[in-house]
């Protein structure tokens, strides 16, 4: 038969299993159950030299590890207007206001003198003779390509900059843009000077303002037009009005509320000029799409510009 005995060592509980023949079993106390739990007492039966003993130590707690953070997760993010599909878009819109059609890559060749004090209007966005930025892109397509079509008006550009003359620029100025415009290296410089100097610094300004797709646009299409400057009825001024009335979401105002007063201020400063009094890229296009409240610019798009209509849907 097995007895067993009880015993603490060393803070771990020890079971002792001693294996005594049956015939030199003591028998047990009276009063006691078989199966109790009992002090054993020296025996007067000599102990086999065989009998084991084993010893099961009580487990020990194992440390609990402690649960790591949930990584946080963040929804996400929506599209802004530098996303390659939104930039598309608000190419077209653009060019449904510069060139009544959606087909803005068409617009590399574009040129002509639209009346509006700037002297010549050309390409993709309406560079102009007058203000700067046709200088700027002539200056590094000839930079990246000395030879070419355009390099022999610089001096013009430069002469004729800040006007509307054309002196130097006829006859055979509009000729030459054509025939550059067939050039991928002139074009690659439309799209980088419309970066570098309107649609980058527009979409920087209304993230920074807290502003999406639609209101990124909505900078964009106003530096397009008026230029970056400070003055009243440059994007500067446009936004330094729009702020009198009301906030921008990056400090706390209403997103709908402040685009409405952009628009408004924009809208004011185009009746300062002839060449601009025609709202309809404001009111049946923009506005259009805030009073749907469209914020995030999603197709489809429906609007009218100088009441011709447009839609995007896909």
């Amino acid at each position: 038969m097995v007895g067993t005995a009880a015993s603490a060592v060393a803070g771990i509980t020890v079971l002792a299993v001693l294996v005594i023949p049956d015939e030199e079993q003591p028998t047990a106390p009276s009063g006691l159950a078989a199966a109790a739990t009992a002090t054993v007492a020296p025996s007067p039966v000599r102990q086999t030299p065989s009998a084991s003993v084993t010893a099961v130590a009580s487990p020990r707690p194992s440390a609990t590890p402690s649960p790591r953070p949930a990584a946080s997760v963040r929804p996400a993010a929506r599209a802004g207007l530098d996303d390659p599909k939104l930039k598309d878009i608000a190419m077209q819109l653009v060019s449904s206001a510069e060139n009544s059609s959606l087909n803005w890559r068409a617009q590399y060749r574009y040129i002509e003198d639209i009346g509006d004090g700037r002297g010549y209007t050309g390409g993709i966005i309406g560079f102009c003779s007058g203000t700067g930025d046709m200088l700027e892109l002539v200056e590094q397509y000839t930079r990246r390509k000395p030879s070419n079509a355009l390099a022999g008006y610089l001096a013009a550009l430069r002469g004729v900059n800040g006007s509307a003359s054309h002196a130097g620029l006829d006859p055979g100025f509009t000729a030459a843009w054509a025939t550059a415009a067939g050039d991928k290296a002139f074009q690659q410089a439309q799209n980088d000077v419309r970066d570098g100097m309107y649609f980058n610094p527009a979409v920087a300004r209304a993230k920074s303002d807290g502003l999406r797709a639609l209101g990124q646009f909505i900078y964009y299409d106003a530096i397009v037009m008026h230029g970056p400057g400070s003055d009243p009825v440059s994007f500067g001024g446009i936004r330094a009005a729009a702020l009198k009335r009301a906030r921008p979401p990056a400090q706390g105002g209403d997103e709908t509320a402040y685009l409405n007063a952009f628009l408004d201020a924009r809208v004011a400063a185009m009746r300062t000029e002839s060449a601009h009094e025609d709202t309809s890229r404001v009111d049946t296009a923009q506005r259009v799409f805030l009073k749907a409240g469209n914020l995030n610019l999603a197709l489809p798009l429906r609007w009218k510009v100088y009441g011709d209509a447009f839609s995007i849907t896909g």
